[in-house]
């Protein structure tokens, strides 16, 4: 059978919506009797008939109907088709490639990525999680065009727009220890109770030491409110971020014992991105739109 054309079907489809012949050729500036020709062309082609032409109004056959309804999605998918081609033609970017690292308060980077990306509907977000040393794997890799995660300023490969310092504090549920808790805690106390880790999702892990208390059983977990959980439930203990426990040291339910022994530790989070890749037009205004607007990101991310 020979192939059914576009023509042809965007006729029979306004033919459909418009309620008429008139007014279908009305909206696709094209001549009645052109529409006409087009729908029974259509139809001879296809061996149907798919309108019923005797009322006053034209209406859809049964095999009309679900004939319509398969059209309809193919054309459809055919302007969306051209959305994307108009699109590579402008040399915008489809897809934009985001990770947020463990250390990132979520709600008002996603937030700000929602507004963003309601602006740039033709480019679609790829968002990511990851943690310790994925993040910046990932954008090294090739694999991100921008993450959100602490990075070491000196490093060249790297363009940094700062958001806001993220201080992690050792803490314990009340009754995890069979001592007072205190700022005098050395890490031998503490070898004999199990700490709670993050997952390090990187490829090439770093043999960077994050707290870890040489000769204590450790469990790992993806993420820092499994963490927190864990740690609440008197599970284990660890570092958390400040952001994430602040209610539960005001009011009790954890118990910080951070001193000269177990300091803790402060990383600056930041938004971060290759500085020797081609960043396209969509990409390049997420980064002016991040450093206009970093203040305020830096506001709502710590209390």
């Amino acid at each position: 059978m020979e192939r059914i054309k576009l023509h042809d079907l965007s006729c029979f489809h306004a033919v459909v919506t418009e309620g008429s012949f008139q007014a279908a050729g009305t909206a696709l500036n094209r001549s009645h009797p052109s529409v006409f020709a087009a729908v029974a062309r259509l139809e001879q082609q296809l061996g149907l008939t798919l309108l019923d032409r005797s009322g006053y109004r034209v209406g859809l056959t049964d095999a009309g109907r679900m004939f319509h309804t398969r059209a309809r999605l193919a054309l459809g998918e055919l302007d969306h088709l051209q959305a994307y081609a108009d699109q590579l033609a402008s040399g915008e970017e489809t897809v934009l490639r985001v990770v947020i690292g463990d250390l990132c308060p979520r709600p008002p980077i996603l937030q700000w990525l929602s507004t963003f990306f309601a602006d740039h509907a033709g480019t679609r977000l790829h968002l990511e999680y990851e943690a310790v040393g994925g993040p910046l794997e990932r954008l090294v890799d090739g694999e991100a065009d921008l993450v959100f995660h602490r990075a070491e300023p000196s490093d060249p490969r790297l363009d940094r727009i700062e958001l806001h310092d993220v201080a992690l504090a050792p803490v314990v549920a009340p009754g995890f220890l069979p001592f007072r808790p205190s700022s005098d805690i050395t890490p031998e106390q503490m070898r004999p109770f199990t700490q709670c880790v993050i997952r390090d999702t990187a490829r090439r892990p770093s043999s960077e030491s994050f707290f870890l208390v040489e000769g204590a059983h450790q469990c790992s977990v993806p993420d820092q409110l499994m963490k927190k959980e864990l740690i609440l439930h008197g599970l284990a203990w660890g570092h958390l971020p400040a952001w994430l426990i602040e209610d539960e040291l005001r009011d009790g339910r954890l118990i910080g014992i951070a001193g000269p022994h177990l300091p803790g530790r402060t990383d600056r989070l930041a938004a971060v991105r290759l500085r020797r890749s081609s960043h396209g037009p969509v990409a390049k205004t997420l980064w002016r739109q991040l450093q206009d607007q970093r203040p305020a990101l830096d506001g709502q991310a710590i209390p």
